[in-house]
């Protein structure tokens, strides 16, 4: 395997990773998923927009008014990509980010106790 065959591929295992640590989504990904990630690669994104688009999103997602109509279940890695789009034309600043991280970590723990 060639160094930028080994270099894509931590890159995919790292997106696949993010996103399979995001709550609501797949334990496991599809072969859809891999390719998407992989064309992520190809594009040049950073791993760091895309952890950024996967924390805004989930932010926006579980963050939301308890009024409003249930959202469907996330099934694929392309569920973020209009907001890695977002990330890449309105850079978000690295204090937003940990503010959603502290948000969301909030959430989680009111949510495991209530």
């Amino acid at each position: 395997m060639s160094r930028e065959q080994a270099r894509r591929q931590a890159y995919v295992e790292r997106i696949l990773h993010l996103y399979r640590q995001a709550p609501e989504t797949p334990a496991r990904t599809s072969q859809f998923d891999r390719l998407l990630a992989a064309e992520f690669y190809e594009r040049k994104i950073q791993v760091e927009q895309v952890e950024a688009a996967i924390l805004l999103a989930t932010a926006r997602r579980l963050l939301r008014s308890p009024e409003a109509p249930k959202l469907g279940p996330i099934r694929s890695l392309h569920y973020f990509a209009p907001v890695i789009e977002e990330i890449k034309s309105n850079s978000v600043s690295e204090s937003y980010l940990e503010y959603l991280r502290r948000k969301l970590g909030a959430h989680r723990r009111h949510s495991l106790t209530g």
